[in-house]
């Protein structure tokens, strides 16, 4: 059954538990259940300072049985490639930033329960900055990844930045997470945010990044997920959130791909599904996004084999962003979808891939020689 509208706004700390209160309900991953009377080991089976699996593995834990107390600390001691983090439980209020020469990075949460491992922030585009201005879109990211190679497990990446709590601001998007790199993967991941959650994205125009996401749960308002990047959603879940400042539809839209034009592929989500707790209908399920800093993008987005909700118009599942850039002109489609959100009401509205072209739409296609799912 469709739930109704929260209209009472969350507060951050309650935005957090609700979250992971709803992670848990909708079975992403957990670890191991640990026996009565044995002693709980902070990084889990990922060994420990004394017991240090390799001398490139560095323990985080929030009370100091790690070698570092912070994730931004210990990202800043692992300097050049191969590095491992392992995340003892907590929330880790703090920005983090991997740079490009930190390549072949992997954060691990020990719990093995993403909703253990919080890594979390609260800017958002219009936030001032200490020296003057304000940070816009990727300078409020929480994290943000730009090294080749990275690989995150069991992570919970938010931004907690509210619309309710600064009801003057302009510059609404609040980025969880910004990655840029190629070869980045996320298993068993959450982004929490509301205005453009996640931002995978590519570190240049001439650079198309391949990004593979599986078994993540991602939520948001308005283009939650969002960028450049040539990713695959694989067996994900993402769940459009009501909002109190609008007396009626759209209330937003889940993707906004700006692929470059002279990339071949843009997004791919495959296996996965589109939930809701607004009402049926208030959200589009994507809009192209023709950057001002790249007016020749040509956005791509193929949604296979995927349940949507009832939350998603299936009328009129897509919008433009601008009119001059419109949606049919882009490279949206679909394949084989289920549930209410997926109906074809209006076939022009709804292009759909022949069993053929389907083919050139796999996750094997789009990453080419990188397997992160082997």
């Amino acid at each position: 059954m469709l739930s109704q509208p929260d209209h009472s706004p969350l507060s951050r700390r309650g935005f957090l538990a609700a979250s992971a209160a709803a992670g848990t309900l909708l079975g992403l991953a957990l670890g191991p259940a640990r026996a009565a009377g044995t002693r709980p080991r902070p990084f889990g089976r990922y060994g420990s300072p004394v017991a240090r699996r390799d001398p490139r593995t560095l323990y985080v834990h929030p009370g100091g049985a790690g070698d570092f107390t912070t994730v931004r600390d210990a990202v800043a001691a692992a300097s050049g490639s191969g590095h491992t983090l392992v995340i003892a439980p907590g929330v880790y209020r703090q920005t983090v930033a991997v740079d490009p020469g930190r390549t072949e990075m992997t954060w691990i949460g020990a719990s093995e329960d993403p909703c253990d491992v919080v890594i979390v922030y609260d800017n958002a585009a219009g936030t001032p900055k200490p020296g003057g201005g304000t940070h816009g879109t990727t300078g409020s990211a929480t994290t943000t990844v730009q090294a080749d190679g990275f690989t995150a497990r069991w992570i919970t990446f938010a931004n907690d930045w509210l619309r309710a709590d600064h009801p003057g601001t302009t510059g609404t998007q609040a980025v969880a997470l910004k990655v840029q790199g190629d070869r980045s993967a996320f298993h068993h991941c959450r982004f929490l945010g509301h205005q453009d959650t996640l931002y995978a994205d590519s570190m240049a125009l001439g650079t198309f990044a391949r990004q593979y996401f599986t078994h993540c749960y991602a939520e948001g308002d308005v283009d939650f997920v969002f960028g450049r990047a040539t990713a695959v959603f694989d067996r994900c879940h993402f769940r459009t959130l009501s909002r109190t400042d609008l007396a009626g539809a759209p209330y937003g839209f889940v993707f906004a791909p700006s692929t470059a034009g002279a990339n071949p592929l843009g997004y791919l989500v495959t296996r996965s599904r589109v939930s809701s707790e607004a009402p049926d209908g208030y959200y589009k399920l994507a809009r192209p996004w023709v950057p001002s800093s790249d007016p020749t993008a040509r956005p791509m987005l193929t949604v296979r084999e995927t349940r949507l909700g009832p939350g998603i118009d299936a009328v009129v599942p897509y919008a433009n962003m601008s009119d001059s850039r419109p949606w049919q002109n882009q490279r949206f489609a679909e394949y084989r979808n289920t549930g209410p959100g997926a109906v074809v009401h209006v076939p022009e509205n709804r292009p759909q891939l022949s069993r053929a072209q389907a083919r050139a739409h796999t996750r094997e296609t789009y990453l080419g020689d990188w397997r992160p799912y082997a």
